[in-house]
């Protein structure tokens, strides 16, 4: 399956021309201690809950 993952961070090592992600690997973490109910909760901007 090809994916196509977006980051704004052109500081980051992984950015890409076209705000594209190189990563390998994308690691998405809770920005509370408590469980995430919604995106501003998480390090994830298409965040969706079950």
């Amino acid at each position: 399956m090809v994916q196509r993952i977006l980051c704004e961070v052109d500081n980051c090592k992984y950015w890409a021309n076209g705000n594209r992600c190189n990563a390998d690997v994308i690691y998405v973490t809770n920005q509370t201690a408590e469980e995430a109910v919604d995106t501003d909760d998480t390090g994830c901007k298409t965040f969706n809950p079950e």
